[in-house]
């Protein structure tokens, strides 16, 4: 339940990260990764399936990338995160 809670909420962030960069409101993109990375670190990894373990990991990579592709794959994953949750 408590790992259920933390990837809707990691969900909710990385979709408002995206939406953020979209509309170039770089400031609230960046405090909504934050945002994103702590939630990220409330994850109980070992518990999920591989391929969601593989997206957790991913999401620290994000900061690495351009604004445009670091907003497409935070929507991504935003997407299949919260299709994890919905349908587990």
């Amino acid at each position: 339940m408590q790992n259920k809670t933390a990837l809707s909420s990691l969900a909710m962030d990385l979709k408002r990260v995206a939406l953020g960069l979209h509309r170039k409101s770089f400031t609230t993109a960046d405090r909504f990764f934050k945002e994103a990375m702590k939630r990220r670190a409330e994850v109980q990894v070992s518990e999920l399936q591989p391929y969601m373990q593989t997206i957790i990991e991913r999401i620290g990579l994000l900061s690495e990338l351009t604004d445009d592709r670091k907003a497409e794959d935070a929507l991504m994953y935003s997407t299949r995160i919260q299709n994890y949750v919905l349908h587990k």
